[in-house]
């Protein structure tokens, strides 16, 4: 291996977290700003966007690993094949419903490949119980990225680019 051969594989690595992140579900993407959860809207979960959701199914973004699920299963943590570490959360106060309306379709440690069904929700049930059903999407690692950007706008369809992300 030469010289050039180990800064070769240096680039390799930082361009590692370099990734497009799909949309986890149908609807209408909302930049960070317009997510109804002050927590996210105001970064403290990393840079994130929204999809207020007209059916209820969330799917993988990415090919990635479960790292946690929620018991009321609201919430589902992974961290992508490029190493990127996300949490998507169903809803503002939703973890109140103690899981009714939600069933997931996943296991913690569970590999999972880019549109592979995550979860069901029942939309009617969130409105229900007064929530915001808006599934939002976050890049909790995003300190350490050069950027996370959205790149839809409007009505998306699962498994369309959703957020750019840049080491």
């Amino acid at each position: 291996m030469g010289l050039f051969d180990l800064f070769k594989k240096q680039d390799d690595k930082s361009s590692a977290l370099s990734c497009m992140l799909a949309a986890d579900a149908k609807g209408t993407a909302l930049a960070m700003d317009a997510v109804p959860d002050p927590a996210f809207s105001g970064g403290a979960m990393g840079q994130c966007c929204g999809i207020d959701p007209t059916e209820g199914k969330v799917y993988a973004p990415a090919d990635a690993t479960i790292t946690q699920l929620h018991s009321s299963f609201h919430a589902i943590s992974m961290t992508t094949s490029a190493g990127v570490d996300l949490l998507i959360h169903i809803g503002v106060d939703t973890y109140e419903m103690n899981g009714d309306g939600f069933a997931a379709s996943v296991r913690e440690g569970d590999k999972v490949k880019k549109g592979q069904l995550l979860l069901t929700m029942d939309l009617d049930k969130i409105k229900a119980a007064g929530h915001s059903a808006v599934v939002i999407t976050a890049v909790t690692n995003s300190g350490e990225l050069a950027g996370v950007e959205l790149v839809a706008s409007g009505a998306v369809e699962p498994g369309q680019d959703l957020l750019k992300v840049t080491a």
